[in-house]
């Protein structure tokens, strides 16, 4: 019983890093090994959703981190956007850009986590569109396998 337990918990600690893997800019793809563990079955699809959105949420708390730091070097001249430009861009993001967090689980969606540092987004806003993004993501990928094994 022990060694199965270990087995389970080691299983949802690799879909953890997936998870938090593919939601930054390393190029991995969680789904594949989420749909694995879910068709295996081993470990419940409730530990499954939790653990990848935590994993995945990570992540991008990671990219956001980056596009934070990373504003501190706007006056840089290889900072890619003049002062002007990035003026235009907060006005923009203020007004409609924190509701591209609701596609951070999308391909480019990490950029968008990325951006959200560099404007500033406050972190509980953050959080909660991206955490309700990635577990979206989840559970209508276990729907969608659960309906083609069914």
């Amino acid at each position: 019983m022990i060694g199965a337990d270990l087995g389970v918990f080691a299983q949802l600690g690799g879909l953890f890093l997936a998870a938090f893997g593919a939601a930054t800019v390393l190029p991995f793809q969680s789904e594949i090994v989420f749909v694995g563990l879910q068709l295996g079955g081993t470990a419940s699809l409730t530990w499954l959703v939790i653990v990848a959105s935590i994993g995945n949420t990570l992540g991008a708390v990671v990219n956001y981190g980056l596009g934070y730091w990373i504003e501190h070097y706007r006056d840089r001249r290889w900072f890619p956007f003049n002062a002007g430009q990035m003026a235009r861009a907060e006005g923009w993001y203020s007004k409609w850009g924190v509701w591209t967090l609701l596609l951070s689980w999308a391909p480019l969606g990490d950029a968008f986590t990325v951006i959200a540092g560099v404007m500033r987004t406050p972190p509980w806003l953050f959080l909660i569109l991206v955490t309700i993004a990635k577990t979206g993501r989840y559970i209508v990928l276990a729907w969608l396998t659960a309906q083609t094994t069914a």
